[in-house]
C-alpha cells in the first residue's frame, strides 16, 4: 500500500493496482491456453446408406401384427401373414414369444383402422411379454 500525504494534512491511502493487473494478466494467458486443449465432444460417423440397393430380406424372428379392415365388419389380424382371430392374439404372442429372448413387435394396419384396435394389440402384446413395440407408418412400409 502507498501512501501520500495531500494539501489538507490527512494521510490518505492508495491500493496499488499494479500487482493486481500483472495477477490478472497471467490468469488470462493461462486460460487462453488451456481453453483449445479441452475436449469439444465426442465424433461420431454416422451411417451411410448403401450405395446399391439391397435385396428384401425378411428376417424370421422379426414379428408383425396387421389390422386389416373388412367393410363394416370388426377388423381381421394377421401375426407374420398367417390369419388369427381376436381371440387367438394372445395365447399365438405368447407362444411366439415363449423362448425368445429379443422381444420385439411391430403393429402394421390400413389407414382406415380406428387407433383403438390398434392399442388393443398393444395392450395384447403387452400382456404376452413383449418389451418394444413399433408401429409400421406408411413411409416406414415404403422403405423395407
Amino acid at each position: 500500500m502507498a501512501m501520500s500525504m495531500g494539501s489538507s494534512g490527512g494521510s490518505m491511502s492508495e491500493i496499488n493496482v499494479t500487482p493486481m493487473i500483472d495477477i490478472l494478466l497471467v490468469l488470462l494467458i493461462i486460460f487462453m491456453v488451456i481453453v483449445p486443449v479441452t475436449p469439444r465432444g465426442l465424433e461420431a460417423l454416422v451411417p451411410q446408406p448403401p450405395k446399391r440397393p439391397q435385396p428384401q430380406i425378411i428376417d424370421i424372428r422379426t414379428v408383425v401384427v396387421q389390422v386389416l379392415n373388412r367393410s363394416g365388419q370388426l377388423p381381421a389380424y394377421k401375426i407374420n401373414g398367417m390369419d388369427v382371430t381376436h381371440d387367438q392374439l394372445l395365447p399365438r404372442l405368447t407362444e411366439i414369444y415363449a423362448n425368445r429372448a429379443e422381444r420385439v413387435m411391430f403393429v402394421k394396419s390400413d389407414d382406415s383402422i380406428s387407433f383403438a384396435y390398434i392399442a388393443d394389440v398393444i395392450d395384447i402384446a403387452k400382456a404376452a411379454n413383449v418389451d418394444h413395440i413399433g408401429l409400421m407408418t406408411p413411409k416406414i412400409q415404403a422403405g423395407i
